[in-house]
């Protein structure tokens, strides 16, 4: 029981304004925490991203923070945040951090 479990700490965002990229993504949520990585998915065929991205942060610390917020507004559009119950694309499955 020592050991550390390999927890995910992320969060879903839909509703992402065509105008913001990942950059602005991972400044906006780094005030909640320290983000670990986002995930900004592009259409090949439009060359946008397709409204939705996954952030994860290094600590709950920072997860909490972001989900307590309410409205977060980027560039003049409310985003829809939610804790993410589905694992990054390409991930690992990781069990301990299914609660459901």
């Amino acid at each position: 029981m020592a050991a550390p479990s390999k927890k995910v700490f992320e969060i879903f965002v839909s509703k992402v304004p065509w105008t913001v990229a990942g950059k602005e993504m991972r400044e906006y949520f780094g005030q909640f925490g320290q983000v670990k990585k986002c995930l900004l998915p592009f259409d090949k065929e439009t060359g946008f991203h397709r409204g939705f991205c996954w952030v994860g942060f290094s600590s709950e610390e920072g997860l909490n923070n972001a989900l307590q917020k309410d409205p977060h507004v980027l560039e003049g559009s409310r985003l829809q945040v939610q804790r993410n119950k589905r694992l990054f694309a390409g991930q690992k499955s990781i069990r301990d951090a299914e609660d459901d």
